[in-house]
Order: C-alpha cells, then sequence, then structure tokens
C-alpha cells in the first residue's frame, strides 16, 4: 500500500526556514520520535480533565487516541491535529454528576458532539463565513473567557485542601515556563504536575495501595450514558452543555486557520470536515466512558516550534495514546494525583483558559472604546463569574453562568448592533 505522504528532502535535514507540510514526512525514526513528543504535549492537560471530573483517565486517553486517528481520516490526511480532553466541559460535567450522575454527564456530551458534527456538516456545505456573523471576536473571546473563570471556584475547592503541595505545584509550573527553552518550557503543566506529585509525597499525600493492584495490562473500564427516554430530567442539563459547542467551534476554527497560516490556505478548506471530525468523536467519547474532545493548542504549539505539521507524526501520537491506555496500571498512577496537586495546577490552567479569550480579542483588535463591546464582554463575564443560575424545578431545566453567559454574549452584541444600526448610533 501507498502511504499518503512525501518524503521531505532526505528526511533527515530541514533548512531551518522551511516547512514540513502535512503531506511530508521526515524519516520513520524522526517522525515516530516528533509523534511521542506530541503524546507529551497533550498529555498534562488530557489526563487532567477526567481526573477533575471522575472520569477514567484510561478510557478517556483511549478515546483521545482513537479520535485523533478518526480525525485524521475525515479530514483526508490534510489537517494536522490532536484531539485532547476539552476543558471546556468541566463546569457541566461537574454539575450533571453532583446533581445526577456519570451517566448524565456523558448524555451532555454525546448531545454537544451530534451539534457540533452537525454544525460541521453545515459548514462543509455552506462555508463557515455564518459562524463569523453569529459570533464575532468579541463575542467568542468572551465565551472562553467567562468558561476559564467560571471555574475558579473548583481551583479553589482543591487548593485548600493542601495548601502546600498546591502551591508548590503552581510555583513549579509558573517558573518553569519561563525557565525551560523548547518542548520543555511548552510542558509547564506536565513538570508542575510532577513537581507536586513528588512534594505531596513526601508529605503523605499520595495513597500507592492502587497502583500496587493494578495490573500492567487490561482494557480500559467503559459505560454507557443515560438513556433520556428513561430519565426525561435529562434534557434539562442540556442548556449548561450545549454552550459548550460555541467553544469547540472557536477553538477549532482558530486552529485550523492558524495551521493553515503557516503551511498552505487550502486547509482552511478542511474547516468542516474538522468541526464534523471532532463532533463525531466527542459523541464516541461520551458513549463509551471518556471525557470529550477538542483540538489542542498545545500541539499547535508544537508545530509552530519545530515547523513539522507532517499528519504522519500525528498517527504515531494517536497509536501511541492508545497503547498507553490499555495499561491499568498506567491509569491508577494518574487517579493517585491528590487534591492539592490539582488545586495548583488549575490555579493557573483555569486562567489561562480565560486569558485565552482575552488574547481572542487583542488578536482580533477588538475596540473596547464602543458600548456594544464593552457591555457584552463586562455583562457576560460577571454572569459567568459569578454563576447566575436559574432552575425551574417542573421541567428539570438548570441554566448556569456558563450557558446564561454565553446567552447574554450573543444576544447583548446582536440586539445593541441592531438597535444602533436602526438608531444611527453605532
Amino acid at each position: 500500500m501507498r502511504l499518503p505522504w512525501t518524503l521531505h528532502g532526505d528526511g533527515k535535514n530541514i533548512d531551518s526556514q522551511a516547512v514540513v507540510g502535512p503531506a511530508e514526512r521526515l524519516s520513520w525514526p524522526r517522525t515516530i520520535g516528533i509523534g511521542a513528543q506530541h503524546v507529551v504535549a497533550m498529555f498534562g492537560a488530557t489526563f487532567l480533565v477526567p481526573v477533575l471530573t471522575g472520569f477514567s483517565p484510561s478510557t478517556t486517553l483511549l478515546f483521545s487516541g482513537v479520535g485523533t486517528i478518526l480525525f485524521l481520516l475525515i479530514t483526508q490526511n490534510r489537517l494536522p491535529s490532536y484531539l485532547g480532553s476539552s476543558f471546556a466541559f468541566i463546569a457541566p460535567i461537574t454539575a450533571a454528576t453532583a446533581t445526577h450522575s456519570m451517566g448524565a454527564a456523558q448524555f451532555g456530551i454525546v448531545a454537544v458532539g451530534v451539534l457540533l458534527a452537525a454544525i460541521g456538516a453545515l459548514v462543509q456545505w455552506v462555508g463557515s463565513g455564518w459562524i463569523d456573523a453569529v459570533m464575532p471576536p468579541v463575542v467568542a473571546g468572551t465565551i472562553v473567557a467567562l468558561i476559564g473563570f467560571n471555574l475558579g471556584p473548583e481551583a479553589w475547592n482543591n487548593y485548600q485542601q493542601a495548601p502546600v503541595s498546591a502551591t508548590v505545584t503552581l510555583a513549579a509550573v509558573v517558573v518553569s515556563s519561563v525557565l525551560f527553552r523548547g518542548i520543555l518550557g511548552r510542558l509547564s503543566i506536565f513538570i508542575g504536575v510532577v513537581v507536586g506529585y513528588v512534594c505531596a509525597t513526601f508529605l503523605g499525600e499520595v495513597d500507592f495501595a492502587a497502583i500496587e493492584k493494578a495490573p500492567w495490562f487490561g482494557l480500559p473500564t467503559f459505560s454507557l450514558p443515560a438513556n433520556p427516554l428513561a430519565d426525561p430530567g435529562l434534557w434539562g442539563l442540556l442548556p449548561a452543555f450545549l454552550p459548550v459547542v460555541l467553544v469547540l467551534v472557536a477553538e477549532n476554527v482558530g486552529h485550523i486557520r492558524g495551521v493553515a497560516q503557516m503551511t498552505d490556505s487550502s486547509v482552511n478548506a478542511q474547516t468542516g470536515r474538522g468541526l464534523l471530525a471532532d463532533g463525531i468523536a466527542t459523541v464516541l467519547a461520551g458513549a463509551g466512558g471518556g471525557s470529550a474532545t477538542t483540538t489542542y493548542g498545545e500541539n499547535i504549539g508544537v508545530m509552530a516550534a519545530t515547523r513539522v505539521y507532517s499528519t504522519a507524526a500525528y498517527w504515531v501520537a494517536g497509536i501511541v495514546a492508545i497503547l498507553l491506555s490499555l495499561s491499568p496500571k498506567f491509569g491508577a498512577v494518574i487517579d493517585t494525583i491528590p487534591a492539592g496537586v490539582l488545586g495548583g495546577v488549575t490555579t493557573a490552567l483555569y486562567g489561562m483558559i480565560g486569558i485565552i479569550g482575552v488574547k481572542i480579542w487583542l488578536d482580533n483588535h477588538v475596540d473596547f472604546n464602543k458600548p456594544v463591546n464593552q457591555f457584552t464582554a463586562a455583562t457576560a463575564l460577571i454572569i459567568g463569574i459569578a454563576n447566575f443560575i436559574w432552575s425551574d424545578e417542573a421541567s428539570g431545566v438548570t441554566f448556569n453562568g456558563i450557558a446564561f453567559g454565553t446567552i447574554a454574549a450573543i444576544v447583548i452584541y446582536h440586539v445593541m448592533n441592531w438597535i444602533g444600526r436602526w438608531r444611527g448610533t453605532n
């Protein structure tokens, strides 16, 4: 069988200004090395989501690898990207498991995946211009920011359980991001967790009993989502979950455009397929007991640093992730990460999600001298940070701060623009 990649030069040497495109590859030993580097880059954030939400790390890792390979197939091997765990789901998953069950959270994940896949099919059919019209940069940045800041109390809940190891972890994350160059500098989250874990071990906060009992090889644990036909109250969870699809759209579109800018503008033609693929991968993960997926900025950063955009490296990364998921002992190690370490790392990580929203404003030169932009961002952020909640016991429908904030950002922006055009005050 003919492989779909052509060798870049001699496969060993790359000119300092050259870019290895998606349809190219280096020699297989180098490609495997770069693929393993992508696994390391995604690992720190990908395993944290199941740890924070109660999902199985091994199962999540399995669907992460499967989702990545599925993504490559659906995008015709033209769009290099890794599908890791999405942090945008943490708040609705936490709410769903607190009031219902893990199966209920899986139902919410599947619903978001179906909606994202439908959006991807629509984009593939009519183009992506309507996304920019519905969700301009001030709205997209606000939604991403409020999701990160909404999670702040969760970080504090873990931090206060073990403030010493939490502080050590947070310090390690911050310092390593500027202490190291290259790939190590991009792995500050992973390094922080390792340093914090060692500290927590010395403080007696880690229980190794589960690691000793876990076998080296075995299948991950699978579970099915709850059935909304048997429990109609599950439909009330959707207002908390569905706004997350806007974040997934923003992440996917942003990453695709970034790759296109560095490689070939024709990559943008894969936007619809990329959204469709991520939607299907999220449905599979939710249906099997894994956390939802999204394209990973960490891996986009690795490509920008190495200038190697070969999809061959992502096939390697996906396969390695699947192999790692087949070791229950590996999953048991992840499960032993104590609350203090999680509190330290999420203090930085949740804040970084918020700052990514701010970066969307800056990159798109959002003018906050305009009242429409001021009130769109200001109102939605306060709703998200304060976590405004409305619940109807009769129907079981609940709107949390993320749902309210998302709706507020979209409605305020478009209503103010409509009034401004009508009155000529824009």
